[in-house]
């Protein structure tokens, strides 16, 4: 069998590599599920053409983001949007922490072309 980036179940389309799944016209990120104990252990849910959703953990695409990753948590504090506790809300964080740099992968993808 040949490796594929990610599959989907429902319909048993394949996607081979990273960036032909990210730029698929039927694919749409919704979502997110934080796990504050384990950042990259966290899910990119992706809704797919054919009404399946698709987890992808955040390790997967943590090479996106290029930029700082704070140390420290701010949630819970006064000036935490709480963004990322939010399924769908997937706007971009402006407090320095260290889920932030999640959010950030969101809009990375987010403005990929879709081919």
């Amino acid at each position: 069998m040949e490796y594929s980036f990610k599959s989907c179940f429902n319909c048993v389309t394949y996607w081979s590599t990273r960036e032909e799944f990210l730029q698929d016209e039927n694919i749409k990120l919704v979502g997110y599920q934080v796990h504050f104990e384990e950042l990259t252990s966290a899910i990119f849910l992706f809704n797919h053409s054919c009404g399946s959703t698709l987890g992808l953990p955040v390790s997967r695409l943590t090479d996106l983001y290029q930029g700082q990753i704070f140390s420290g948590r701010a949630n819970g504090t006064e000036e935490c949007p709480g963004y990322c506790l939010y399924r769908s809300n997937l706007k971009s964080c402006p407090v320095q922490c260290e889920c932030s740099y999640v959010q950030e992968i969101i809009q990375i993808i987010n403005g990929l072309p879709k081919l």
